[in-house]
């Protein structure tokens, strides 16, 4: 965020100050008690019969200390595993023992957005807000959904982009009982819609702009860090999309760094999808640049003014950051100057072998999440990373939230995969079809069993 003189108090709903920047959560380190080394929250791993220590976002409350514990609102969000997975480092190309994969599809919504949303959930109620919304691609709308559910808090109203939203994850946004609108556009046209129609009938707004949201989705780095024995890794490696989490992650980075809880800061790789891939272009064609908080914002404006103009669109068939208008460029900028960090695309074709590769070596995952596998090894071939880095790549989502391209992908359905360019299912896993017949199912079976 750029430099501003600007606060608010905590009981404001707002997303943005008056030059329209986004909004930053900010604390007085010398006036807040804070642990002198991160070994001191292993202590809460004997009181998880504390609702707030049983959550793996609540637990680390020290380092978001914005909210009185009595207002937290948790459903047991973050209980979630930094996996070693020596499969998927062969795959990329990393030294066994050298690649873990943080899955945060174990999230009761199935993703990772439950960390940011019981975040901005807690500030709804501290607010006294009766009414929330978002606009979503499906995993947040499903997040917040299940916290309005759950708790019986809120009403929750969900924006859209007609047939933009993969079946899996609609199906939950309508399951938990959201107000479901879904408009003719994007992800783009949707957070457009929802952000007038908060401003005007003063509706609590939960996408990333919110930064509350954000302080919320530090919070798996700490427990990346936690899972390494509190040893920093030498890269964090983590799907593009609206840029929330990487924006929250060089956050964390920076703040740990601050209090001298790290004593170096991971350097962070943000992968998109080619099909989407507007801060790849910024960052990597146009030279954009956090430059100390003033970033180039004519370089910004007139990127989308060329965008509008030739009404560029999205599309891929990671559906999760099929985003053209990533709300949080500017704090995206700060993390990857923060974390010396690296700007990559990959395909949809990457992408899929990367989710089918992680499948294949122990856990499903949703699309998005393949990028960050992708995006490893495509940094590993261009000796960026090298085979003897410790790589943490971020699973975004559950496998179930789009099973449709799953089945595409390991079916061989190579015309319902070529929605945005050829993809060749090199790891597919299809379907044996076999007669109804004894003697043929058991000559398919030898063929396998090796008899």
């Amino acid at each position: 965020m750029p430099e501003n003189t600007e606060t608010y108090s905590l009981s404001e709903v707002r997303t943005n100050g008056t030059n329209g920047d986004l909004l930053d959560i900010r604390y007085d380190w010398d006036k807040i008690p804070v642990p002198s080394s991160l070994k001191e929250f292993e202590t809460r791993w004997s009181t998880r019969n504390n609702p707030l220590d049983y959550s793996g976002v609540w637990r680390f409350r020290e380092l978001f200390p914005f909210a009185p514990e009595n207002q937290i609102v948790t459903i047991g969000e973050g209980q979630t595993v930094l996996q070693q997975n020596d499969g998927v480092a062969k795959y990329a190309g990393i030294n066994p023992g050298g690649l873990y994969l943080q899955y945060e599809g174990m999230n009761p919504s199935g993703s990772f957005k439950d960390n940011g949303m019981t975040a901005a959930s807690t500030h709804a109620r501290m607010v006294g807000a009766k009414f929330t919304a978002c606009a979503s691609t499906g995993n947040t709308s499903a997040s917040l959904a299940i916290y309005g559910g759950i708790t019986g808090l809120f009403q929750v109203l969900v924006f859209g982009g007609s047939g933009k939203i993969a079946y899996g994850k609609l199906s939950q946004a309508l399951d938990y009982g959201a107000v479901t609108l879904q408009i003719e556009g994007d992800f783009d046209d949707a957070l457009k819609q929802v952000r007038r129609v908060c401003d005007q009938a003063g509706i609590y707004l939960c996408n990333s702009v919110n930064p509350f949201r954000l302080e919320g989705q530090k919070s798996i780095m700490y427990r990346v860090l936690e899972g390494l024995g509190w040893e920093v890794p030498d890269w964090i490696v983590v799907p593009g999309g609206n840029l929330g989490n990487s924006s929250a992650f060089g956050k964390a980075f920076m703040e740990l760094k601050e209090l001298g809880l790290i004593d170096r800061i991971p350097r962070l790789a943000v992968i998109n999808a080619a099909g989407a891939s507007t801060l790849t272009r910024m960052y990597n064609d146009e030279g954009l640049r956090w430059n100390d908080g003033k970033p180039d914002q004519n370089l910004i404006a007139e990127y989308f003014r060329r965008m509008d103009e030739q009404d560029g669109r999205a599309g891929t068939l990671a559906s999760a950051i099929e985003i053209n208008r990533p709300v949080n460029l500017t704090k995206c900028l700060r993390a990857l100057s923060v974390c010396d960090g690296v700007v990559r695309d990959v395909s949809d074709e990457e992408i899929l072998d990367g989710k089918a590769q992680v499948g294949r070596h122990g856990f499903g995952c949703e699309p998005a999440s393949g990028a960050s596998v992708a995006g490893a090894k495509l940094l590993r071939e261009q000796g960026i990373i090298a085979p003897s880095d410790r790589v943490v790549c971020i699973l975004t989502g559950h496998q179930l939230k789009d099973p449709t391209a799953t089945v595409a992908y390991h079916s061989g359905d190579r015309e319902a995969l070529a929605k945005f360019g050829p993809v060749e299912p090199h790891f597919g896993n299809a379907p044996i079809r076999v007669d109804n017949d004894f003697d043929k199912i058991m000559k398919v079976i030898e063929q396998y069993s090796g008899e």
